[in-house]
């Protein structure tokens, strides 16, 4: 637990601990962790991002901050030029506390934490600072899903938005692309305490506004979350069954408590496209795969959920990691 900040990082004479990989790394003595990143806060971008679901980039965009470096490693990962860390700008925590609110400024809705959770205790510090000068706007904690159920207790007063993963039910599949086969077990701990939380606070909660529709001229309503749970579930290439399994888990055990949201926009990065390894990997999600699996969810009964449509399988919805906005 962090005790003081320091510089660059916030101070803790314990080893790393933050999800559950449990590395042990003494990241504040400058050593990597599984993640990649020491105790320094490497941010590769902040800007307003329109990319998300629309609940959460609404017409202004979602105040996204990415951090470098992943607990997760998935060999098919969209976002390797940053997840392996090394990669971005080593700033602050006042700098951080900072680009909350310069993105507030910029009349985003939402303070989006990219890959975060190896930073959990720092961005408990700079969430709190920024509050105290004015920051008003939801957090936002947009994660792999593979989390420490201590952590997730940690930050109850910081996050209003859980967006975790929820990649996998088989372990083994777990361990062929995340070498995590207790992914399941972690992630579905985790979210049983996030929707828990968002339970105690009233449940989920939208705002409705209105904007300008470019094409007519007439005023829009739109609704934004300001509170909640939506879990994030990729359909991978050749993977329906296991795909159809999460979904029926997701939606015996919470219902409406939670938004589901369902995607089809596994692109086969260079690093798959590259090697002998994952051959299965090599080619997008058929259409017919994804309308199978929307199906599936609606046969069962699932009302919250959001599903993406035309061909949302290209790299240009992965945004440059420039350090614009660090």
């Amino acid at each position: 637990m962090p005790d003081k900040m320091m510089g660059n990082t916030v101070s803790t004479d314990t080893r790393c601990e933050a999800c559950p990989r449990k590395c042990g790394a003494e990241r504040n003595k400058g050593h990597k962790g599984f993640c990649g990143e020491t105790g320094e806060i490497r941010v590769t971008r902040a800007m307003p991002h329109m990319w998300e679901e629309p609940v959460i980039s609404g017409k202004r965009g979602s105040g996204a901050v990415f951090f470098s470096g992943c607990n997760l490693h998935c060999v098919y990962c969209q976002n390797k030029a940053i997840s392996d860390g090394g990669q971005g700008k080593v700033i602050g925590l006042n700098r951080l506390k900072d680009i909350f609110l310069e993105l507030q400024d910029k009349k985003v809705y939402n303070i989006n934490l990219v890959t975060p959770t190896h930073y959990t205790y720092e961005i408990i510090e700079a969430v709190a600072a920024a509050r105290k000068e004015g920051l008003k706007i939801p957090i936002v904690y947009n994660c792999g899903g593979y989390e420490s159920t201590t952590s997730i207790k940690a930050l109850k007063d910081t996050v209003d938005i859980w967006m975790p993963d929820m990649k996998y039910i088989s372990s083994q599949t777990a361990k062929m692309y995340s070498n995590a086969p207790d992914y399941f077990e972690r992630a579905s701990e985790a979210l049983r305490e996030m929707t828990a939380q968002v339970i105690a606070k009233g449940g989920t909660r939208f705002h409705t506004e209105e904007t300008d529709n470019g094409e007519t001229a007439q005023k829009q309503a739109i609704s934004i979350m300001d509170r909640g749970v939506i879990v994030r579930h990729m359909l991978l290439p050749g993977h329906v069954a296991e795909s159809k399994r999460i979904l029926r888990y997701l939606h015996e055990t919470y219902g409406n408590d939670i938004y589901i949201s369902i995607m089809s926009q596994y692109t086969p990065m260079p690093q798959i496209l590259d090697s002998d390894r994952f051959p299965e990997l090599k080619i997008k999600v058929k259409k017919e795969e994804y309308d199978r699996l929307v199906d599936f969810a609606l046969r069962i009964g699932i009302e919250n959920a959001f599903i993406q449509e035309g061909d949302t399988a290209e790299e240009s919805f992965i945004p440059a990691f420039d350090c614009e906005g660090v």
